[in-house]
């Protein structure tokens, strides 16, 4: 969606998760969605501005279902906490939207306490919704099931692929990246970026924050900072949409701390000679909008990022042979990770047949069609990831989807219930490990672990 593609996804949850799901905030009149309405209320995380763009998806839409009236509720939050505090307000308040745009970061608490699952509607039509399953990855359909439930539609969705200044690898007298590339080959393309630069150059810039922070490097060296294991069930989906697949589960499931684990002290120690070596930045907290200038001015090497970042790099004037992308170094594996976004229909709706309606249509070629024109984030839909890149992207623009082709382990970010108070656990203490001596890292880690068993004790 052009509200809420992955980029404004990342800006908003990158702005600092200083609170939990639980840090209530009071709302104003106009964030109240009209009581007993007789229309459907689609909350999203922006401005006035960010839900009147939606217009021509809501006529496209009404052509389709004139009966059915929508609204599109913009409700700002400084991060994702702070918006999902909204929703749970408006809940508490009686007056909940009857759908939600929601990020990966929220999917589980939304599935725990908010959202309705669709198994039911998807069974009843499932033969109107098989060519859209037929054109999306199930990973990406994974990412959205809980306890063995559905309970959204992926619309956008980003991995953390590896980008890199073209004139920097040239200056460098560096070639494209093998496919299968090392951590050491990175560590070997820093030292020789730095070695043929001069001035505010920086190597490699990467910012302190869940999606494309150190989760990459964990999930790329086949662990994380979260236990990793799956939920029973969804065979009811999988066959009926995907019966050539093995392995897939009902959700993914994120229990127990695992910063004590030696291969995340590996990751951390790896990041931390980066730092120190200067071919690294010290991790930025922020969403990286910044990063676009600073890459495109040529004081960047590398750093991670998602397809978002396409249209972004070229409205700051960059041209598609200026920069390219590769798929992420390999530690032990080649694991990446990814954050995905799509509509949720609240428990609390007393509208749901329309809401499914809704989310259909948003999920349908047309819909996406005029949705997302730029390429402002991955399309869910292979076919229209496709048409947003093969003009406009770099050379190497189609890793973006295959980096699920190719890797089909690459996971969502963890984010369970609790994921607020987790993702502030994370952010809290990475600086720490990762700056300073390396006898930092062992006690930022440990630091990590204790505050981890305390985010995922909260209700």
């Amino acid at each position: 969606m052009t509200d809420i593609t992955r980029r404004a996804v990342l800006g908003a949850a990158g702005l600092g998760a200083a609170g939990t799901a639980l840090s209530w905030k009071r709302l104003t009149g106009l964030d109240i969605p009209g009581r007993g309405a007789d229309q459907l209320n689609i909350a999203i995380n922006g401005t006035a501005q960010d839900a009147a763009a939606n217009q021509g998806l809501i006529d496209a839409f009404s052509a389709l279902h004139p009966d059915i009236k929508v609204r599109i509720v913009p409700i700002q939050g400084a991060d994702w906490s702070d918006f999902f505090a909204k929703i749970l307000t408006l809940v508490a308040a009686g007056t909940p939207p009857d759908v939600v745009m929601v990020a990966t970061e929220g999917t589980q608490l939304f599935a725990e306490r908010l959202a309705h699952p669709l198994d039911e509607f998807v069974m009843r039509d499932k033969e109107e919704m098989r060519e859209f399953f037929e054109d999306v990855h199930p990973s990406l359909i994974e990412a959205f099931m809980y306890q063995g439930n559905l309970f959204q539609l992926p619309l956008s969705w980003n991995a953390a692929n590896m980008y890199f200044s073209s004139k920097a690898m040239e200056r460098a007298g560096l070639d494209y990246p093998r496919e299968d590339w090392t951590w050491d080959d990175f560590q070997g393309h820093l030292r020789q970026m730095r070695k043929a630069s001069t001035g505010t150059f920086r190597p490699f810039f990467w910012t302190n924050r869940l999606w494309g922070g150190v989760v990459p490097w964990l999930y790329s060296n086949d662990t994380s900072f979260l236990k990793p294991s799956r939920y029973a069930g969804g065979e009811w989906l999988w066959q009926q949409f995907y019966p050539g697949e093995k392995g897939r589960s009902g959700g993914y499931r994120w229990a127990e701390p695992n910063a004590d684990d030696p291969k995340v002290l590996e990751s951390f120690e790896f990041l931390q000679e980066l730092v120190a070596e200067n071919l690294g930045s010290s991790p930025v907290q922020g969403g990286g909008n910044e990063l676009v200038s600073r890459f495109g001015s040529g004081v960047i090497g590398m750093t991670p990022s998602g397809g978002y970042w396409v249209h972004g790099l070229n409205q700051a004037g960059m041209k598609r042979d200026d920069y390219d992308v590769a798929f992420f170094p390999k530690g032990r594996t080649q694991q990446h990770q990814f954050g995905t976004a799509g509509y949720a229909i609240m428990r609390a709706s007393k509208r749901k047949d329309a809401a499914w309606e809704w989310l259909k249509f948003c999920v349908s070629n047309q819909g996406m069609g005029i949705a997302q024109k730029n390429p402002d984030s991955n399309s869910a839909r292979r076919s229209h990831n496709t048409k947003l890149y093969k003009d406009t992207g770099p050379a190497h623009w189609k890793v973006f989807y295959e980096t699920l082709d190719r890797y089909p382990t690459t996971a969502p970010v963890p984010a369970p219930p609790q994921e607020a108070a987790v993702e502030t656990a994370l952010i809290k203490n990475v600086l720490g490990a990762v700056t300073g001596s390396r006898s930092n890292v062992k006690r930022a880690l440990a630091t990590l672990q204790r505050d981890l068993e305390l985010a995922m004790k909260e209700s």
